[in-house]
């Protein structure tokens, strides 16, 4: 089965993305972390179809990291707790949670360690 075009079309370097110049744009923040591989947690706010995922997948593929995403509402700690443990042996992952908001405590418990230490971005 064929993936929608939405994640065929989408950028696969930080280069690729089209719009949102003021974060990607040359000099600026996040074109600025991607090139000198130095990443930081960051929440991406905004409606539906503004990017966000495409940010955080080209972020990903401009650094040569690994890229997951998971959702907050659905994915259990025990998917968080893979993805971690990847992150450890491999070094970095960018992790795309979406949802955040839906984030519950136990999850938000496990998570801000690992956020704070630098494994995940």
């Amino acid at each position: 089965m064929q993936k929608p075009l939405a994640y065929r079309m989408r950028p696969t370097n930080i280069d690729e993305v089209v719009g949102q110049q003021h974060l990607v744009g040359p000099n600026k923040i996040i074109r600025r972390m991607v090139n000198v591989k130095m990443l930081s947690s960051m929440i991406l706010y905004g409606p539906p179809g503004i990017g966000k995922t495409s940010i955080a997948s080209a972020i990903a593929g401009s650094t040569k990291y690994a890229f997951r995403m998971l959702n907050a509402a659905t994915d259990s700690k025990k998917d968080l707790q893979i993805v971690a443990e990847e992150a450890k042996m491999s070094g970095t992952v960018v992790l795309m949670l979406d949802e955040i908001h839906r984030l519950d405590k136990t999850k938000q418990d496990f998570l801000l360690p690992l956020l704070e230490r630098g494994p995940l971005f």
